[in-house]
């Protein structure tokens, strides 16, 4: 009998421990911002690169060790935000397209779990560009419900991440011997894009004092860099492209934040 009601209580309790963990969660969604939803879409741009640049790391047996992290956290990290997504997103056509990124996506965990190939580092660029291109559709569609300047700097800044995250992409794509007309255009216009971004923000008149800091110093290391990622038919340093397009990542991901924190 008292194993009994043991058991009742033992159930009430996960019951009541569901029911407020999901009540916790529906007020985090609900306290989001329009600019911090956009951020969190933003980011997944980001990843989508990211994920295809590690696994083409892998396979050209460059960085291994630290590609093989990366990889591993950013598909837990892009599958977990695109689940969050998928809860918070009512507009039926971005959630139509979310699922079209769920579909990509599964093809995208299954191709990597096979053995390394340029076939499937093909495909792996592929989904990497329909993930992508899902993504900033939805950047798009929420930038026209806010403010065009404010959405602008946002979209701008974010989309620093996922340039030079495919940066290294297609400079990698290159070294594998994926060298067709698309991998050398792709990355000159996305050196080129990025570099337009860069001055665009450093002219922004709502820049913190904090803000420009840090992008006089993204400035100083690009000024240097870019060069080497325009040399992508030359290559030969893959390893500098890998740390130093991360370590790009990783300061205009603070910046990201730095703005989204003043348009809140």
């Amino acid at each position: 009998m008292n194993c009994k009601i043991a058991i009742k209580k033992t159930g009430i309790v996960l019951i009541f421990l569901f029911i407020l963990s999901n009540f916790s969660f529906a007020k985090e969604l609900n306290s989001i911002s329009n600019i911090e939803l956009m951020n969190i879409a933003a980011k997944q741009r980001m990843l989508s690169q990211r994920i295809a640049k590690d696994y083409l790391y892998i396979g050209k047996n460059v960085a291994t060790s630290k590609a093989n992290r990366q990889l591993k956290k950013s598909l837990e990290e892009f599958s977990s935000t695109h689940e969050k997504l998928l809860k918070i997103i009512k507009d039926p056509d971005i959630k139509n397209l979310l699922d079209f990124v769920s579909l990509s996506l599964d093809d995208l965990k299954n191709t990597i779990d096979k053995k390394f190939t340029i076939d499937n580092a093909q495909l792996v660029l592929d989904l990497s560009e329909s993930m992508l291109e899902g993504n900033q559709y939805i950047v798009n569609t929420l930038k026209k419900t806010m403010d065009l300047k404010e959405s602008n700097i946002i979209s701008t800044v974010g989309k620093q991440r996922m340039l030079s995250q495919r940066i290294a992409k297609y400079y990698i794509a290159y070294q594998l011997g994926i060298k067709d007309k698309n991998s050398v255009t792709s990355m000159k216009d996305t050196v080129k894009e990025f570099s337009d971004n860069l001055n665009t923000l450093r002219t922004n008149s709502s820049n913190t004092l904090e803000i420009n800091t840090k992008l006089a110093k993204i400035s100083k290391l690009w000024k240097i860099v870019n060069k080497f990622y325009n040399n992508i038919e030359k290559g030969g340093l893959p390893l500098i492209v890998f740390n130093t397009t991360d370590n790009i990542t990783q300061e205009m991901d603070e910046v990201t934040d730095m703005f989204v924190d003043i348009k809140k």
